[in-house]
């Protein structure tokens, strides 16, 4: 194993645990470093929620054409409100940890708006992930289980004894608590009965559970029979040997490595997660272990991580740039990824899926766009010459490599251009 030097290591903290350099002070090394990112405070006072006004109604069948393009006009500006609100608090923030694991949630329990429906829901079940999301892990899952917006992105608002729906048993275990192989079509077919009950009142954005919609009786999952509703099933769920594995497997994925940890590193993050299913005391033991400054040990951007990254680095703010909750949207729409909608239950793809032609031109415009509001001072100050080292302070990348060095020589003329290209360079695309 190949260890990072201290620089980097304190650099691929604040990569991993929250979206680059931006605000966080990188002189106290590693440990100071984790110990300010591992130990944040929830206010944000600069970027409060956006009142998104009132839930919008779905359109009758009485409807004519006018009245839809309103409704869908209107749904579209919440929408757009409540993603860049969220681009707004992952930048501004001075403590990312919690916005990246609010944004690490989002995507384990992948919902998405355009099914949805409602910007109202999407915005209870982010606060949900970032009030609870560093805390019990079945503190969480019990209340995802009952989320409003992920029981109709799952069907599972009208879930009946009469018509019990599978949809969200099975992805509760499959994707949520357990992982593949873990359980069978019969244990899915009975959590759907204990699911049953449970409807949504889009009006007051709220769950209730209906007891004549329940299915009162015994049921077998897992191995165990009783009568188990929503609470309960979650509790089984969660006490089975593989589900701290999976969590904590689900964690390294996303903020370590697409390669699964060495067992001996496993055990030791679930053993952190202890019986207190304890995201936090996880995280604390993620950072702490060597495998976590492991060179070998790097993960491609996702198009929000690098877009927020950037925007911290460059001291741009989503909310206040003239227009810029559209056309940020859309340039992350052309890279793959929006906040608020994911394409599948699965969620989003991770590490060299992000790596593609397409996505690479796509990166570059949205680079340009961003480059030509920005503040190039510290670029422009410099020679020609020593533009490519500027532009590597000022986005905080250890070094470039001899073939990036050359590529940005070639267009040092230009500051705002250096930046775009600098921007879109593997040293600062991939997480070293």
């Amino acid at each position: 194993m190949a260890t990072l030097d201290e620089p980097s290591a304190t650099r691929r903290l604040i990569d991993r645990f929250g979206f680059g350099p931006g605000q966080v002070d990188l002189s106290g090394g590693f440990t100071r470093t984790a110990a300010a990112l591992l130990n944040p405070s929830t206010s944000a006072t600069q970027t409060p929620e956006p009142d998104l006004g009132q839930e919008v109604a779905p359109a009758g069948k009485t409807a004519n054409s006018a009245q839809r393009k309103q409704i869908a006009a209107a749904y579209a500006k919440q929408q757009v409100a409540l993603a860049t609100w969220w681009l707004d608090r992952m930048v501004a923030t001075p403590t990312p940890l919690v916005e990246r694991m609010t944004w690490f949630w989002h995507g384990h329990y992948a919902t998405s708006v355009q099914k949805v429906r409602s910007a109202l829901l999407m915005q209870k079940q982010n606060d949900t992930f970032r009030q609870q999301g560093m805390g019990d892990f079945g503190t969480l899952a019990r209340s995802m289980i009952v989320d409003p917006a992920l029981m109709v992105w799952l069907d599972a608002q009208q879930n009946s004894v009469r018509a019990p729906n599978e949809n969200l048993a099975r992805e509760s275990m499959e994707l949520f608590m357990l992982g593949i192989g873990h359980y069978t079509e019969d244990d899915v077919r009975a959590a759907a009965k204990a699911l049953t009950g449970w409807t949504v009142n889009r009006t007051t954005t709220t769950a209730t559970f209906v007891p004549r919609r329940h299915d009162n009786t015994a049921k077998t999952i897992l191995g165990n029979t009783a009568n188990y509703d929503a609470e309960s099933y979650v509790d089984l769920v969660l006490s089975q040997a593989n589900s701290p594995r999976f969590v904590a497997g689900r964690i390294w994925f996303r903020l370590v490595s697409a390669t699964p940890p060495a067992p001996d590193v496993l055990d030791r993050l679930v053993a952190a997660y202890g019986s207190n299913r304890d995201i936090h005391a996880l995280l604390v033991a993620l950072g702490a272990e060597p495998a976590f400054v492991d060179s070998a040990n790097s993960l491609v951007k996702q198009p929000v991580e690098w877009l927020v990254g950037l925007l911290r680095s460059l001291g741009l703010r989503p909310g206040q740039l003239p227009n810029a909750g559209r056309a940020l949207l859309t340039g992350l729409r052309s890279l793959g990824q929006v906040p608020f909608e994911p394409p599948n239950v699965g969620g989003w793809p991770a590490d060299v899926a992000w790596l593609t032609t397409s996505s690479a031109l796509a990166r570059l415009r949205l680079a340009q766009a961003i480059a030509a509001r920005a503040n190039v001072s510290t670029i422009t100050t410099s020679s020609p010459a020593a533009r490519p080292e500027a532009v590597r302070v000022l986005l905080g990348v250890d070094a470039w490599t001899p073939r990036t060095s050359a590529a940005l020589s070639k267009v040092a003329d230009d500051p705002h251009q250096v930046l775009a290209i600098a921007a879109c360079a593997p040293e600062y695309v991939v997480s070293v």
